[in-house]
């Protein structure tokens, strides 16, 4: 709150700053630096937070969800960080009647029909694009949701919907 945006790629600079994100060439959450464009950088969620399945190298963008995503969500909202609210916000939101992140029936290897949607549906998209992952090599690596009409379509009922009023949910 009532920080300050600099934009600099000037190390003394970057050196007098509290948190510096995708620049400076360093990852380190203990002086607050997250930036990814190291050779040696090769962090994912779940080498940070082995509880996590993902395995999509992180962008400073995950980087900043990872070490920050639960309370950014729980100060928004005005509740607790551990609550069930930030948690199912920050892990697992059950799908539209067991739609998965491919918009059909998941594959074999996809067994969990509720959708960790802030991360796997939004940042796993940003995370991969910055880093140049391809999204497919046989089955998709990460779900590409953040079109225009992937976000529209997320506004409006589905066709089969018994309820089609735009303004409901």
């Amino acid at each position: 709150q009532d920080a300050e945006v600099i934009r600099t790629r000037d190390p003394q600079r970057l050196a007098q700053c509290d948190v510096v994100v995708d620049v400076g060439g360093e990852y380190d959450p203990a002086r607050h630096r997250y930036d990814h464009h190291q050779r040696s950088f090769t962090q994912s969620m779940r080498c940070l937070r082995p509880d996590k399945p993902w395995s999509t190298k992180l962008s400073s963008a995950g980087l900043i969800y990872c070490h920050f995503g639960a309370q950014i969500l729980s100060s928004l909202l005005g509740l607790p960080e551990d609550g069930p609210v930030v948690t199912t916000l920050y892990d697992k939101v059950p799908g539209r009647r067991g739609e998965t992140r491919w918009g059909h029936s998941p594959p074999a290897a996809a067994s969990d029909q509720r959708r960790p949607q802030l991360y796997e549906n939004f940042v796993e998209e940003i995370d991969a694009v910055d880093n140049g992952i391809a999204q497919r090599d046989g089955e998709p690596r990460y779900a590409i949701t953040t079109t225009l009409s992937a976000r529209v379509s997320h506004l409006n009922p589905r066709w089969n919907d018994a309820e089609q009023d735009t303004e409901v949910g």
